[in-house]
């Protein structure tokens, strides 16, 4: 057989750069992306279907220490991911050391099966000197072991950098069988989904540090109308009434620019105009009430 396919658990800590790797490697966006951490909540599928093989990508939260019941959840959802895939991808932050958070997940690997192959990728590697970088991959090699040994690698998403290289290295690891998916599959999300995530991205880039982490988006409404246009009503959630004056902000100026760039960036997405309608309400510490999470989808599976 001359295909390959497999499953790869894209795992780090947060603000790592996942999403954006795996943007950069689909060629198009599927995930949300934005300068702060735990951008993305829940396992999401990326499919690359190339001629000879098919990478199906499995995006995780970044695992970290648990403050509350949502942060339990998000990391329950990397971890999940450890097992039953092919392939393990950690991907680290080639600019900085190795953290507590970075220990952590090399501690949660060590009790992964040692069959499962392990590659390291360092991200990032345009903010780093050529001369330290081979310090700063030896410092992460140190925390992951596996029988063989760990294979590393250096891209810089962003940048596109190192990308050709880690396809091709990803496409030897997997196994040889046929694809799983239909090749024009590229997620096993909805747009109603992916719709939601793009609000909550708007927010995290739009709003100041205090707001973005006790923030969620509900999707209330999500209709195709005749004339092709796609018709979406949200809710915003947050967990104070100060929250809720920031988000809208004077005039209700702060989420008209959230609204406005959600909008556009489904719009890209979907390749179809949209009409979106926000809205925002006050739910007390709903990172810690089992029902909301429930009822915002971060509810464990069974």
């Amino acid at each position: 057989m001359n295909h390959r396919s497999g499953f790869i658990a894209v795992i780090g800590r947060p603000n790592v750069g996942k999403s954006t790797l795996l943007n950069a490697l689909l060629g198009q966006k599927i995930a949300a992306v934005s300068p702060r951490p735990q951008t993305t909540r829940k396992r999401q599928l990326g499919i690359l279907t190339l001629q000879n093989a098919q990478l199906i990508f499995v995006d995780t939260p970044g695992l970290h220490k648990a403050k509350h019941k949502l942060g339990e959840f998000l990391n329950y959802e990397a971890e999940e991911t450890l097992t039953g895939v092919d392939l393990i991808l950690w991907l680290v932050d080639a600019s900085t050391q190795p953290t507590e958070e970075d220990i952590l997940i090399s501690s949660l690997l060590k009790e992964i099966s040692p069959r499962t192959r392990r590659l390291l990728v360092l991200n990032k590697i345009d903010l780093v000197h050529a001369d330290d970088l081979s310090a700063r991959e030896s410092e992460y090699l140190h925390l992951i072991s596996a029988p063989g040994g760990v294979r590393a690698m250096r891209v810089s998403a962003e940048k596109r950098l190192g990308l050709g290289e880690l396809t091709e290295a990803l496409i030897q690891a997997v196994p040889e069988r046929e694809a799983d998916y239909p090749e024009d599959q590229i997620t096993d999300l909805y747009e109603k989904e992916i719709a939601g995530d793009l609000i909550r991205e708007a927010c995290l880039i739009k709003l100041r540090d205090e707001v973005p982490h006790s923030l969620a988006v509900r999707i209330d409404e999500f209709k195709e109308r005749e004339n092709g246009m796609a018709y979406i009503a949200a809710t915003i959630f947050v967990e104070r009434d100060s929250q809720k004056g920031i988000v809208i902000g004077e005039g209700g100026k702060m989420l008209k620019s959230i609204g406005s760039a959600a909008r556009k960036e489904s719009e890209e997405m979907g390749g179809r105009k949209v009409f979106l309608e926000l809205r925002v309400k006050v739910s007390k510490d709903w990172r810690d009430d089992p029902y909301m999470l429930k009822q915002l989808g971060y509810g464990k599976r069974k």
